[in-house]
């Protein structure tokens, strides 16, 4: 039996915090028990086996290394799967201070900050205090190899979709074309750009565009909003409670990140039927194949992507081959019980791993 705790930062909305619940939700093994630990959010109603989690402090970070001290101890954890740099910073804490040491499993999401400027520091860190990383696209396993990280550790295992939450639905021909953009309302997910694009096609009286997703800039983005005086062609909807209602009323989704490692807003808006237009960043052409599933824009040019939404507004059949073809490649590559497997088989497979 291997007892697991898994750990992110906070239950907010987010990819992360989404593979986080998944996992939590579906990872039923029946050599494998999940325990798991996070600050509070929105996201803790998803929670499912609440009686295995525990709660964190948002600011005290010695108070949360104790709790997930005690927590190993008491329930005999034998991996640690952190769910982010700062989780990996809090296992291998919590690990200088246990005698019998812990494996430390740790989930790449993101670009960080730390690779960025202390990459050194980044390899030590890894290299010699994590057990396993898991990478959730090969261009990130790739990145991380140059990076100097030890390819031994390295496993990719894509993101993965609930087909019984993101159900497929054919969209019928209309004049009314709805564009939107899901995204944490932050600067790295580069809104500037969708709104440059939507200044592009203000006189398109039937295109509309959608933003959701909270996040610390989304009053500066209002307010950018307004300026270019696109109030009434640009809604802002907020934080989405329900992601696949608001993906799947869109007739098209752009990503417009200026990073991003394999957006699963991407894979869900594949599921449902919801053309992809996105920005070639990361990972994400190995979900996208372009002008086959969805588009790909190779740089930050609102002209290039208005051209594409333009053409793809005027083309049904197109939309629809795009549909039927991503729906068939997340349902062969991108669901969250092959994520789920691949990642119970990690923890399986971790007890033999040494430095």
């Amino acid at each position: 039996m291997k007892n697991v705790l898994l750990i992110t930062d906070k239950l907010i909305t987010g990819g992360a915090e989404t593979y986080f619940c998944k996992l939590e939700n579906q990872l039923n093994h029946p050599d494998i028990t999940v325990y798991t630990a996070a600050a509070m959010g929105e996201l803790y109603s998803k929670i499912q086996y609440k009686k295995r989690f525990t709660p964190l402090s948002r600011k005290n970070h010695l108070h949360n290394l104790y709790v997930l001290w005690k927590k190993v101890r008491t329930c005999k954890i034998d991996i640690i799967h952190a769910n982010s740099l700062r989780m990996v910073m809090y296992a291998v804490c919590v690990n200088r201070m246990l005698r019998k040491k812990v494996k430390i499993l740790y989930t790449k999401h993101n670009v960080t900050v730390l690779e960025q400027k202390a990459k050194s520091f980044f390899c030590k860190l890894v290299n010699s205090y994590v057990h396993g990383v898991i990478t959730v696209s090969r261009f990130e396993q790739e990145q991380l190899m140059n990076l100097g990280v030890n390819s031994g550790k390295l496993t990719t295992i894509y993101n993965g979709v609930d087909l019984n939450q993101f159900v497929f639905k054919e969209k019928s021909a209309s004049l009314d074309c709805h564009i939107g953009l899901l995204a944490r309302a932050s600067k790295e997910k580069n809104h500037e750009l969708f709104i440059e694009i939507a200044s592009l096609l203000r006189d398109h009286e039937h295109m509309k565009f959608h933003i959701g997703g909270g996040g610390p800039d989304l009053q500066r983005i209002q307010e950018l909003i307004h300026q270019q005086g696109l109030s009434e062609k640009i809604k802002i909807w907020g934080e989405v409670e329900d992601p696949e209602a608001f993906i799947t009323k869109m007739d098209m989704l752009l990503l417009t990140s200026h990073r991003e490692v394999f957006p699963m807003v991407v894979l869900e808006a594949m599921a449902v039927g919801t053309p992809m237009i996105s920005i070639d960043v990361g990972g994400v052409k190995e979900a996208i194949a372009d002008g086959d599933t969805g588009y790909l824009i190779p740089a930050y040019s609102p002209q290039a992507f208005a051209e594409k939404i333009t053409a793809l507004y005027a083309e049904q059949e197109q939309k629809q081959r795009f549909a039927k073809g991503a729906r068939k490649k997340v349902e062969q590559h991108f669901t969250s019980s092959q994520m789920i497997a691949s990642t119970a088989n990690q923890y399986v497979n971790m007890s033999g791993k040494s430095f």
